[in-house]
């Protein structure tokens, strides 16, 4: 299983926004219920960074694109971002009905 954690610090300005985009976000995803994806997203304490784990179970067939929701997520994250976001690739060693 491919998993991915996104970490991105937004603009004190935009944390509400960013939070709101993703509660809808994730309302789509569970009305679409998209198969072979576990995703999860967190805010962290500082109230401007949140942290997203992404597992795709096929890489090359990721439903996400087709949700129109999602990709106007992905579209407003640049205007959002206080800093570049860092990607880092996961190795689940053990997992307990999260992936």
């Amino acid at each position: 299983m491919n998993v991915m954690m996104v970490r991105a610090k937004v603009k004190p300005e935009s944390a509400s926004e960013a939070e709101a985009a993703t509660r809808r976000m994730f309302s789509a995803l569970n009305e679409a219920r998209p198969v072979g994806v576990h995703y999860a997203s967190c805010k962290l304490a500082d109230g401007v960074t949140f942290v997203a784990l992404v597992a795709l179970e096929d890489p090359a067939n990721n439903p996400l694109p087709s949700i129109p929701e999602w990709v106007a997520f992905q579209e407003s994250l640049e205007a959002w971002r206080a800093a570049p976001p860092a990607f880092e690739q996961l190795t689940v060693v053990g997992s307990y009905g999260f992936f």
